[in-house]
């Protein structure tokens, strides 16, 4: 099993005429994902890679029977994206896209509150069932099919720890990658949640970064309510305070206070969760878990 999404994950992409949408919709395809359709408002009729392309989500939706969304949109009307694929019949939005202003995002959010559809993202990689199906920008040749739950903050990660754990035999059951913005659709409680309650997921990666309280309430959630096994990693532990670090959610005000990898850490461990310092260790505590 997995979860989100799966052989039967039927998908329309926003913005599959431009170029990373092209370029995307081509690797997905390849990988086995089904994608049904496009969305393009006024590119209606057309087809990419003889994908039919329709003028918006609802009618992609409706006559394709597709069920998410990938959105591929550029930053200033990706918002607008996302709340056309919200107010459509899919259940499951991806965003891509990076960089969509916090105020835009902050419509999606009270939105968010009103539908019952999942939003990945944005500003993130996507989500991937290996051997089934993969939304997103995830590099589909590093991931394997197996039993293993994994949820990041940062892309570039997830691969990294994916890597090593595929490299020792252990596969992954679905992938996550939740993105570094500071409003997100998906955070790391929501992911958790879905992997304790599939059964065939028997432990866990998670990777945060400094920044924020989402770990904290990570570790507060497993703490309580999981008894799926957790290995976790925290990225930024060396960066200075005040500091920037890549994603806009990943920044630390001074002090030992919360947002500090140490205190990310802390939580973790509290709640009995092993933090490995490199993503190779990570992979240890995966192994030693199974």
């Amino acid at each position: 099993m997995s979860i989100l999404v799966d052989d039967d994950t039927r998908v329309v992409v926003q913005g599959i005429t431009g170029g990373e949408g092209k370029f995307h919709t081509g690797q997905m395809t390849a990988y086995g994902t089904n994608v049904v359709a496009g969305a393009v408002p006024g590119k209606g009729g057309q087809e990419v890679d003889g994908i039919p392309v329709y003028d918006t989500v609802r009618g992609a939706a409706r006559e394709e029977d597709a069920n998410a969304a990938v959105v591929f949109v550029p930053p200033a009307f990706a918002a607008d994206a996302v709340m056309e694929a919200l107010d459509s019949p899919v259940d499951l939005v991806v965003a891509i896209t990076e960089g969509i202003p916090q105020q835009d995002m902050a419509k999606v959010n009270k939105r968010l509150s009103e539908v019952d559809t999942r939003l990945i993202g944005p500003n993130c990689p996507g989500i991937i069932t290996p051997g089934e199906a993969k939304l997103g920008i995830l590099p589909g040749n590093i991931f394997s099919e197996g039993d293993v739950g994994l949820v990041s903050r940062s892309g570039t990660l997830t691969y990294q720890v994916v890597d090593n754990l595929t490299q020792r035999g252990i596969g992954q059951t679905t992938a996550i990658g939740i993105g570094g913005d500071p409003i997100i659709g998906t955070d790391f409680v929501d992911a958790l949640e879905h992997f304790e309650n599939d059964p065939d997921t028997k432990a866990v990666a998670m990777c945060g970064e400094i920044g924020g309280e989402d770990e904290e309430e990570a570790a507060r959630f497993i703490g309580e309510h999981m008894d799926t096994p957790v290995a976790g990693f925290i990225a930024g532990r060396t960066a200075p305070p005040g500091k920037r670090m890549g994603h806009a959610g990943a920044i630390v005000s001074g002090g030992g206070g919360a947002g500090t990898a140490e205190s990310k850490i802390q939580a973790l461990n509290d709640a009995g969760v092993p933090v490995g310092d490199t993503p190779d260790e990570v992979a240890d505590h995966i192994e030693d878990f199974l």
